[in-house]
């Protein structure tokens, strides 16, 4: 890699690989003409796996070089968010990873049956089939019908652009930007962004004393959310494995975190574009009484995805006096509100279960 500033350590730039949709191959025939091809892969710890047939393209291939590549778009950034003038600063910022190796094919049926197994795992995570062994009498004929190619990981080299080569202010500047423009994923790049540059200035939507302010929240942050929201009465009765699909269909989800990483607040909205409900305002209790809960919050309404709806609206039966600070009132108080019904689809209840009993959010 020409410029060491983009490298990614061994271990992302696998997970990478392994969460890719699909990645792509790429090697020579015997007589050196290219092949690109888009396979459907499993990263083992030993190697990337994919099937194909005995007499294909690929198996012409084999004993080549090869290299297996993804790739992810972290966000456009257009020239203005750097500089007023000059179209040069305009970039794509992206993560990306090349496993280079020969390409193999797997004989043994065990490391066969395991790559089969690790595909059908990530595809099918429910199960509901028969585990694939290479012992088991019905897989033994798919297992000699089909090959099962390996790219062993002889080098790995991940690749994150995301400013790192940029001044600190222009790198604050473009963090304005997204967060301004707030088109999808633009708070996910926010976050991508600042881990990459640990010594880029804090933008001013983002700062905070005692804590630092995340503008989006992801899948390593949903079991410390479940962990917030423990005990607290709009989660009563509630099964806890419902935090986080919430959480992950979230429209935006904020949070802070304490000078140790540990995640101490988090907040979630739900918007179609006009109205914005937001739910799951929580502070850890060391936290409280600190003003956290109040910098949160206004974060979220300034969240593009909020601060673009005419309508927010929360149910709370204990914390009105932190949400008037922001301008929500009693909704039965709105002219808008006093005329209509609020109705409830209760899955339980149609079913004839006891409703779990659960407190107003």
């Amino acid at each position: 890699m020409r410029r060491e500033i983009f490298r990614a350590d061994r271990a992302r730039a696998l997970a990478l690989l392994a969460r890719a949709p699909f990645v792509h191959l790429a090697t020579t025939t015997p007589d050196g003409a290219p092949v690109l091809r888009a396979i459907d892969a499993a990263v083992l710890e030993d190697g990337v796996f994919f099937h194909g047939a005995h007499a294909g393209e690929k198996a012409t291939c084999l004993g080549r070089p090869a290299v297996v590549s993804a790739e992810e778009v972290v966000a456009h950034v257009p020239s203005w968010m750097a500089d007023p003038v000059r179209a040069c600063p305009a970039t794509t910022l992206f993560r990306s990873v090349q496993v280079h190796g020969t390409l193999t094919a797997v004989e043994d049926p065990a490391v066969k049956a395991r790559a089969l197994e690790a595909l059908m795992r990530r595809w099918q995570p429910e199960g509901r089939y028969q585990p694939i062994d290479a012992h088991d009498p019905l897989y033994r004929g798919e297992l000699a019908g089909v090959r099962v190619f390996s790219v062993p990981l002889e080098r790995v080299d991940g690749k994150w652009k995301l400013l790192q080569n940029r001044a600190p202010q222009e790198i604050e500047r473009v963090l304005l930007g997204l967060w301004e423009r707030g088109a999808p994923g633009d708070a996910e790049a926010i976050e991508a962004i600042r881990d990459a540059n640990p010594g880029a200035p804090t933008p001013a939507f983002l700062a905070a004393d005692g804590v630092r302010l995340h503008a989006a929240l992801g899948p390593d942050d949903l079991a410390p959310v479940e962990a917030l929201l423990a005990g607290e009465y709009w989660w009563e009765g509630e099964p806890r494995e419902l935090v986080g699909p919430a959480h992950r269909a979230a429209t935006a989800w904020v949070g802070a975190r304490a000078p140790h990483g540990a995640l101490v607040a988090s907040a979630r909205a739900v918007s179609d574009g006009r109205c914005a409900w937001i739910y799951d305002v929580v502070v850890a209790r060391p936290w409280r009484g600190r003003g956290l809960g109040r910098r949160v919050m206004s974060l979220l309404l300034d969240h593009p995805a909020v601060r673009r709806t005419r309508f927010v609206r929360l149910a709370t039966r204990d914390a009105q006096g932190l949400y008037a600070r922001f301008g929500f009132v009693d909704a039965a108080a709105r002219r808008r509100f006093a005329t209509s019904s609020e109705m409830v689809l209760d899955r339980a209840a149609v079913a004839g279960e006891d409703p779990p009993r659960r407190a107003p959010a």
